[in-house]
Order: C-alpha cells, then structure tokens, then sequence
C-alpha cells in the first residue's frame, strides 16, 4: 500500500499491489510489471524501448506499482488473449482502437466491448495495416470465445464493471471495490476469504469456521478451495 496516500482514497477503488494482482490473476508478478511498467530491450545494438499498456489509476512513489480494481480486470482481459494464442500486438492494435472507439481509457471491462470487441478488433486489425499477420478466422472465433468467457463472473452496473466472481464464477466469493478495497471477500458476509482459509488452518474444522465467523460452511470451503487454487498457480 502506498504510504504517501491516506487509506480512504481508495475505498471504492481497489487496491492491489504487483503481487496481489498477479496472484488472483495467476500471472508472473514481471509479466504484469512489464504491462504497466514497460521495458527496454536490445535490438542491433541499440536500446529499444517499448511503452506501458496504460499508466495506471494509482500514482507509483518509491518505484513501486499498485492497481486499482479496474486496472486489475483490464489486465484480466489482457492476460485471456495471450493465453489463447492473441499476441500482445494485437492486443495492443485493439486496446489503442477501443479507447477511440468507446471513448474510455478502460475499455475492456466495459459493456460496450462486451457487445462490440469482435468488431473493434477486426477493425484494430485494419487500421493497423497488419491483417495478414493473423488468421482472422480463427483469431476472430477465439476473440469471441475469450470477451463471453470473461464477462460470465464479471458484474456490470450499466457499462462498467463493479464486481468480479473469481472462484470459478460462483456467487460465493466476490472482488468487489467497494468492500475490504477490492480484496476476495464471502459476498455475504463481508469476512476477506484469506482470514477463513486461514482460519480454517489453525481451527482443523470447516464447521468451527463457519460458526465463529457465522456463514455458510459451503462458503467457508470455497474460500479454502480458491485459496488452495491460487497458491497451486
């Protein structure tokens, strides 16, 4: 958390360190730096420099990156399309055009895109005169595939996300902004996912857990569960 910014600026927000982010979304924390940091690299012996994704929402002091909840569900989308085989040219092509199109600066998580993205990315594709790079068959069906996947666990308040379903789309565990500053937390309850999974270590017993911090012990096992998903990843 950044130490230079009081806490209730970010209620309603969310806050995620590099860390964070690259946990729930199953990603390498250097990945994710390179996204929103960029980096330079060598080319025919001269530097070459390749720019950020996007600045991101929260302001980085001491070099250190933090994301908000919107940052956080972007680069969910981002990381989607590279894992079923989109390069980050493309990517990068799409998300450029989309933020004219839709006239957001984070486009992917908005409805509009969940109508919209095929045609903003064969578009970007266009006007990027580098159409031929791709098969546009398959890229087309597997873009599809990808934007209806990710808006199954992702709730929406008119074009926006606000809420994201992380535990394979069940109503039981949330990412919310608005609560715990956008940490998984029981959607009932409120109580963050961690201190049950925890909780559940140090009592040996579902059943207690559940009593003590009064929810459901169905809740109580899937907040053990995504945890035990997310150190595996």
């Amino acid at each position: 958390m950044n130490r230079h910014t009081p806490i209730h600026e970010f209620v309603g927000v969310g806050l995620y360190s590099v860390a964070d982010a690259a946990q729930l979304l199953k990603a390498p924390p250097r990945t994710l730096r390179r996204w929103l940091d960029g980096y330079d690299y060598k080319r025919n012996d001269e530097i070459q420099h390749v720019a950020p994704l996007w600045k991101p929402d929260i302001p980085k002091i001491d070099d250190e990156i933090e994301l908000s909840f919107r940052d956080l569900i972007e680069l969910r989308f981002v990381r989607a399309f590279l894992d079923n085989g989109i390069g980050l040219k493309a990517v990068r092509n799409c998300l450029e055009y989309a933020r004219q199109c839709i006239q957001t600066d984070r486009p992917f998580s908005s409805g509009r895109f969940r109508t919209d993205g095929r045609t903003i990315f064969l578009e970007s594709l266009d006007a990027s005169a580098e159409p031929k790079l791709l098969d546009l068959k398959a890229k087309q069906y597997v873009f599809k595939q990808v934007v209806e996947q990710s808006f199954k666990d992702l709730d929406l308040e008119g074009d926006i996300v606000t809420r994201w379903r992380p535990y394979r789309g069940k109503d039981s565990i949330v990412v919310d902004p608005t609560r715990s500053f956008g940490q998984p937390v029981a959607s009932a309850s409120g109580v963050p996912t961690i201190v049950l999974a925890e909780s559940v270590k140090a009592e040996g017993s579902v059943s207690r857990v559940a009593a003590m911090y009064e929810v459901e012990k169905s809740v109580v096992q899937d907040a053990v569960r995504f945890h035990e998903e997310l150190m595996a990843a």
